[in-house]
């Protein structure tokens, strides 16, 4: 069984709040996007890793990716969800990869996975029976919020915290029990655990930390590069 990754990055990430999608922005000198790859290609278990783009990206061809060409190749795929990018990715690579050959599904926007988490998750999941995820135990005391009111949002209940855990990605499933999950479970999901867990199947939880933190607001950046150097002194 081969191991393959695919990076999903045909989103706007509108919450960034600028005019550059967000997996092109800079981080530490290069495109945020190329953190998330390099981790990947140093993996010397993962046999290539699949891009998805959105058929109208003008910006990967803007950047020059030496030294990767044998490892990854870009599929001009993507849809408008993000369940839906990872579907057309699959059914994409489906020439290639076999039902049982494992798909390990990134986030662009995840660009500090340490690689020594990487090999952490390949190792617990690849003798599972159903795939597994990176995944940090929640720490923080939850709140439900009510509807919101003319003065914002206000507490409605404290959420019990015990066994609750935060998903993170990689997510590691085999290829054909992935697609028919997203195939079944539609568009709206918002990671692949999610679509697996509808079929009733439980995926494993392999234990993370923050350091594999996801990109989503401005602020996040400036936290993502700190991470990086330390990573990498």
């Amino acid at each position: 069984m081969n191991v393959y990754a695919l990076i999903p990055a045909a989103g706007s990430g509108t919450r960034m709040g600028g005019m550059i999608e967000k997996q092109y922005l800079d981080l530490n000198a290069v495109p945020m996007i190329a953190h998330a790859m390099m981790v990947l290609a140093r993996q010397p278990r993962i046999a290539r890793i699949f891009v998805v783009l959105s058929p109208t990206d003008r910006r990967w061809n803007n950047y020059a990716w030496q030294g990767w060409e044998e490892r990854i190749e870009v599929l001009r795929c993507g849809g408008k969800t993000r369940a839906e990018t990872v579907l057309n990715g699959l059914d994409a690579i489906a020439k290639i990869c076999a039902p049982d050959d494992w798909v390990l599904v990134h986030d662009a926007a995840r660009p500090c996975l340490p690689d020594d988490m990487l090999a952490k998750l390949l190792d617990e999941v690849a003798g599972d029976p159903v795939g597994g995820l990176l995944a940090v135990p929640v720490a923080d005391t939850l709140k439900r919020a009510a509807v919101e009111s003319a003065d914002g949002a206000r507490a409605e209940a404290t959420v019990p915290r015990a066994g609750l855990w935060q998903a993170q990605t990689p997510q590691m499933f085999r290829h054909g029990k992935l697609t028919d999950a997203l195939r079944a479970a539609g568009s709206d999901m918002t990671d692949e655990a999610s679509a697996i867990e509808r079929l009733g199947l439980k995926p494993k939880l392999v234990e993370s930390d923050s350091r594999n933190l996801k990109v989503t607001y401005p602020q996040d950046l400036e936290l993502a590069g700190m991470i990086l150097r330390k990573l990498h002194e």
